[in-house]
């Protein structure tokens, strides 16, 4: 065996590694991998392969939407943030462009588009306003209390936000969308910088010829839209990086509406509380603050116990968020904000809208300058026509009835006092029923009838036959008026007749003094307008006003001269004391002779103490009045006056419904009453300008001079058809168109066909 193979020894696999590390064929030479090395290659070559792990059909499905899922999101985040930046640059861009075009704050302030009007009484108090009231203020000077009462109330995080709160939008989306709204309607989320944009339009001012009005304006301003909510946004953004915060709540609180006319804080509170901004107590400020919500729903001057309801809504918030102690809440709580005074009252309202009528639109409904207006309103004096035409409605009117009435008050000279165009005594704006309705007068006219014929000569003396009347109108036909009562008294004197207001003498005298001269004395104390032209004019067929009737008997109160109702004293710009115009009176030009006049006086006086007027009688004070009931009772008047004051009262429905158990010396006397005895309180009386008139049976009223020219028909001259009376005539004058028409020889006539005159 060993010879085997030339010499060669048995087969032996190489040592490639030996031991020691040597490199094959030696050892120890460098480079020789390690031993362990080398086993462990041994292994790896005879350990067999693993088998891959085989997937099912979910592994499949899930591996597909987890590979389809890494590829959106890394699509979206590709997209995202490239989308992100340049979003993020286009609003840097937007809000500096904003930012940039700002102007100063002091500019910003007043956005009103018009001016105001503050209305004084005959004191120098402020009693109304009108247009939007403002009075600058800054957010470092009003009261610390308001401040944070409309922080609390509209946007709590607003001292750190940058103009935008995302957890208050998200927050309002979430609301609206529980409550079946759409995301952008009913809660906004706004922050008082976006409101602030929103109350600045985003820049753009009015532009009249671009808007209808300054409403559409403002309607277009408050538009709700996506995009006009991201216009918003940007405008908000921009004003936090121009402004600082107190200068952005400075904007906001001069420029937000708080009800009542009141544009801005310090103008809502001089309003409401009759003191500045800066003096407002927490319970004040929370009221104030309560109103941005609904200004007019919740003004105080229209529903007080509403407005303080949402103040308790605000104290709990300032409260919940450290604004107020829990002391400060209850007693804010216990006793909540009040009206001024001048606010309580709300009264005025009629006396206000007919003052601004008076002067010229440019300083009064279309100012563009804040205008002070000083008037002739006693408050007082409009308390007490309240108060009587309140207290007359609710003890002697039927509950339920819509009659309505109106009640006016004035000076000699004619200067307004008082006003209540309705029984709706805080109305504003509304129909005017003492300045606007035309109504029949009635029996009220009839002073003038008698004034055109005492100023004529004719004495109040003066015999009239009350007897049955036909006149034959032109155009119309036989005419035969009737006393209201339906009875005929016969011969009475003109004092008598106007005391009792009877119908048929009141026709025989305006024909006497003639219906042109009727309407001629009419129109010069002021009642202009179509007067009627027949026979009829002599019983108030004619329509008028409240204040014209009552401005007509005030000229008869002043002498005879016609009247001029007005309510303006002076208008002067606010903070100027030169006045732009002003007046002191209102009297002008003699109507009727100043005799005539005084008997005039004193037979009207004879109404309210002898005729229908008695239940306008106050006790120790001479008074003069007349009623007057129209056709149907459908109108009702009592005006009369005292030395010092004439009151106007009408009375009756807007529709010309038929007033039911009503005359003129019934409830509109009582109402007259009842004004004129709150008016004259504590005042001395004061006699009238009177005068009885001398002599007695001085004559009889001749229609149309019949006597001297010839009667016509038997009797025509006393309104009958009597032909003993006729003959009496004849025999005392001599035939028709000849004779003796004095007033000796008509009186001898009347003695002799009636006896001595009672």
């Amino acid at each position: 065996m060993a010879g085997q193979g030339k010499g060669r020894g048995p087969l032996v696999a190489d040592r490639r590694y030996p031991a020691g590390g040597g490199t094959r064929g030696g050892g120890g030479g460098k480079g020789a991998p390690p031993r362990r090395e080398a086993r462990s290659r041994r292994r790896t070559r005879r350990s067999p392969a693993p088998r891959r792990a085989r997937r099912g059909p979910i592994g499949w499905i899930i591996a597909l939407v987890a590979g389809l899922v890494l590829l959106i999101w890394r699509i979206i985040w590709g997209v995202g943030w490239r989308l992100g930046l340049a979003v993020a640059l286009i609003l840097a861009a937007a809000v500096t462009f904003y930012a940039v075009q700002l102007p100063a704050v002091s500019s910003l302030l007043d956005g009103r588009a018009r001016g105001s009007v503050t209305l004084l009484d005959r004191s120098g108090q402020s009693f109304a306003h009108r247009g939007e009231q403002f009075d600058l203020t800054r957010a470092d000077e009003v009261s610390p209390f308001l401040v944070n009462a409309v922080v609390a109330t509209e946007d709590r995080r607003f001292w750190w936000h940058p103009g935008v709160d995302p957890l208050g939008i998200a927050g309002a989306i979430r609301i609206n969308l529980s409550q079946g709204r759409g995301p952008l309607h009913g809660n906004g989320g706004s922050t008082i910088t976006q409101q602030t944009a929103k109350l600045l339009c985003l820049g753009r001012p009015y532009d009249p010829t671009k808007w209808d009005s300054e409403a559409a304006y403002e309607a277009d301003c408050r538009q709700t839209t996506l995009w006009r909510k991201v216009q918003e946004m940007v405008y908000a953004m921009a004003m936090e990086v121009a402004y600082t915060k107190d200068e952005i709540l400075t904007i906001y609180l001069n420029r937000a509406y708080l009800g009542g006319g009141a544009r801005g804080f310090e103008a809502a509170a001089q309003r409401y509380f009759g003191h500045s901004a800066a003096e407002v107590s927490p319970a004040e400020a929370a009221m104030l603050a309560g109103l941005l919500q609904a200004p007019s729903t919740y003004a105080p001057t229209g529903n007080l116990a509403r407005s303080q309801g949402r103040a308790r809504v605000v104290v709990g918030l300032m409260e919940e968020q450290g604004y107020l102690t829990p002391a400060q809440a209850a007693e804010a709580r216990e006793h909540p904000a009040d009206l001024s005074p001048q606010a309580r009252s709300g009264s005025g309202g009629y006396f206000a809208d007919w003052a601004m009528e008076q002067g010229p639109d440019f300083f009064t409904r279309n100012t563009t300058e804040d205008v002070v207006i000083e008037t002739t309103f006693d408050p007082r004096i409009q308390r007490a026509a309240e108060e009587a035409l309140s207290n007359v409605f609710e003890t002697q009117v039927s509950a339920g009835s819509q009659a309505q009435a109106a009640i006016l008050v004035m000076s000699a000279d004619g200067a307004v006092r008082a006003m209540v165009g309705g029984r709706d005594l805080r109305a504003s704006g509304a129909f005017n029923r003492a300045t606007q309705a035309l109504r029949q007068t009635g029996s009220a006219f009839k002073p003038f009838v008698y004034a055109a014929a005492l100023d004529q000569g004719i004495s109040p003396w003066s015999m009239v036959d009350d007897a049955p009347l036909t006149i034959d109108v032109r155009g119309s036909g036989p005419w035969s008026p009737r006393n209201y009562d339906g009875e005929f008294k016969g011969p009475i004197t003109l004092v008598q007749a106007l005391a009792e207001s009877r119908n048929i003498p009141a026709v025989l005298v305006s024909e006497q003094a003639g219906r042109q001269a009727v309407a001629q004395v009419a129109r010069m104390f002021g009642l202009g307008g179509d007067l009627a032209a027949g026979p009829a004019l002599a019983l108030g067929a004619s329509e008028a006003t409240l204040i014209d009737m009552t401005g007509a008997y005030a000229g008869i109160l002043n002498g005879g001269s016609s009247v001029t109702p007005y309510g303006i004293r002076s208008l002067r710009l606010e903070g100027d004391a030169t006045p732009l115009m002003d007046q002191s009176g209102g009297i002008g030009e003699r109507v009727i002779r100043e005799e005539a006049d005084r008997e005039l006086i004193w037979m009207m006086n004879r109404v309210i103490e002898q005729g229908t007027g008695q239940r306008a009688r106050i006790s120790g004070w001479q008074l003069a009045g007349k009623t007057g009931t129209t056709s149907a009772a459908r109108d009702a008047w009592f005006v009369g006056f005292s030395a010092d004051y004439v009151v106007g009262v009408w009375m009756g429905y807007d529709d010309n419904t038929p007033l039911r158990g009503v005359t003129g010396g019934g409830l509109p006397a009582e109402i007259w009453r009842q004004t004129m005895e709150r008016v004259l309180a504590g005042m001395t009386p004061t006699p009238l300008p009177m005068r009885e008139p001398s002599g007695t049976g001085a004559g009889f009223v001749d229609p149309g001079g019949i006597l001297a020219e010839g009667w016509g028909e038997p009797g025509a001259a006393l309104g009958t058809t009597d032909p003993a009376v006729d003959a009496a005539l004849r025999e005392a004058f001599g035939p028709p168109g000849g004779g003796d028409s004095s007033a000796d020889a008509i009186d001898r006539a009347l003695e002799a066909i009636f006896g001595p005159p009672q």
